[in-house]
């Protein structure tokens, strides 16, 4: 399977071991599932942005009727 190394400070793998404890998951998990999340939240951000820049017109007609 593919792996990923990733460098942290002391203080940063500090603060992901406590999350990691907080939510009673691995570090491996925490991390991977942060990065997936992120990485969505990026790709629907991005759609939003695509979606009101073509829509602007459209919007911009809807509101003066």
């Amino acid at each position: 399977m593919p792996a990923l190394n990733i460098t942290f400070t002391e203080e940063e793998m500090a603060a992901l071991r406590r999350q990691a404890a907080r939510e009673n998951v691995s570090l491996k998990t925490l991390v991977h599932d942060a990065v997936l999340a992120e990485t969505h939240r990026r790709r629907v951000t991005a759609a939003a942005v695509r979606t009101a820049r073509i829509s602007a017109g459209l919007n911009e007609r809807l509101a003066t009727k």
